[in-house]
């Protein structure tokens, strides 16, 4: 005989699990709005507690922060748009020449190809004609909007973040609060950690880009830098991102420029990826390069370009908070050693939550 007892507490969750499934797909893309700017909030927080602490009124802080922030990507903008523009403009003016160029390179080393003729036979009024124009420019709109959401849930998350957490602790016996502070903070230090870790090195990246291509006198340099440091925020197809416009451009001043660029780049490539990511990151993410590799590819699967930029910070969640539970099964804690937040102001214990509750 098999006999099934179910509490009422036992339907609900239930019950809210089943209409999570079904409603989760309906509003799948505010749920990934919501995703992106809880990471945001997490990498900016400490920015604002930092304010806090020195006596900003906390609406004030979140400001100051979210508008530091926006300067410095509307700077970037500003500088790199108009001088991909230019880019693109020469690489259409000058492609068969460069071709044809490339492939008499080629042939010195006995490899025959006709690339000359193939990017004359390249109809560029079909390449941007007025209905690829309105695909991209609905593409920009809707990317715009979004990231303007994402702007203002983000400054409504740092503003609410001391209330929410209020609230959340009112679900939590008294006797789990401190389980609950450690976990909450393990997952803030790891994924505002990955999000600081990756300007750190976006910014030297494009330091490094724009040093070579100065000294060798690539035009645009600067731009290039840009593209760069925001390349290297894609994982895996981010080098390549990175290396070919640069290559491409200094390919149409000479042939020994080019291989000087491209074996610039890939050096520093090799550095960042063997000595850079590991001092910069140190045990933020914890997470092997075998299971890097398959969140990227599952996410790129399933999300796009999105999936592959939420992918880490997600899996490395999820592994602190598997860490978490895993810990409680045997003696200690896994979060007592705790390391300083990636490129985070100093957070002193004496103080902050006083600081924290009164802004």
């Amino acid at each position: 005989m098999f006999k099934l007892e179910v509490s009422w507490r036992g339907l609900f969750v239930l019950a809210a699990a089943i209409g999570a499934v079904w409603v989760i797909p309906q509003v799948w893309a505010v749920v990934l709005l919501i995703a992106v700017a809880f990471i945001f909030m997490a990498a900016l927080l400490p920015y604002v507690e930092w304010l806090v602490r020195h006596r900003f009124p906390r609406v004030v802080a979140v400001l100051v922060v979210i508008l530091a922030v926006l300067a410095i990507l509307g700077g970037l903008a500003a500088m790199f748009v108009p001088a991909m523009v230019s880019e693109f403009t020469d690489l259409r003016d000058n492609l068969p020449n460069d071709a044809q160029r490339l492939e008499d390179f080629l042939a010195d080393f006995g490899v025959d190809v006709e690339l000359s003729d193939r990017a004359e036979e390249i109809n560029w009024s079909e390449v941007v004609s007025g209905r690829v124009a309105v695909d991209y420019g609905q593409k920009v709109l809707f990317g715009l909007l979004s990231a303007l959401t994402i702007i203002v849930l983000t400054a409504y998350l740092l503003v609410d973040a001391p209330k929410m957490k209020a609230y959340l602790y009112r679900f939590i016996p008294d006797r789990r609060e401190h389980e609950a502070d450690e976990l909450l903070e393990a997952m803030g230090r790891v994924v505002g950690g990955y999000i600081r870790g990756q300007v750190i090195t976006s910014a030297i990246i494009a330091l490094y880009t724009l040093a070579v291509l100065l000294i060798l006198g690539v035009d645009n340099a600067l731009a290039f830098a840009v593209l760069a440091g925001f390349a290297d925020i894609i994982p895996l197809i981010g080098a390549f991102i990175a290396i070919v416009p640069p290559v491409f451009a200094a390919f149409d001043q000479s042939v020994t420029r080019a291989l000087i660029v491209l074996i610039a780049l890939l050096v520093y490539q090799q550095f960042e990826d063997r000595l850079l990511v590991p001092r910069v990151y140190g045990q933020t993410l914890g997470l092997q390069p075998l299971v890097v590799l398959l969140t990227v590819l599952i996410g790129g699967e399933l999300l796009g370009v999105t999936g592959i930029l939420l992918s880490l910070p997600a899996a490395a969640a999820i592994k602190v908070a598997l860490d978490y539970f895993l810990a409680r099964r045997k003696p200690g804690s896994y979060f007592e050693a705790k390391e300083d937040e990636v490129g985070a102001p100093d957070n002193p214990d004496d103080g902050s939550s006083e600081s924290s509750a009164a802004g």
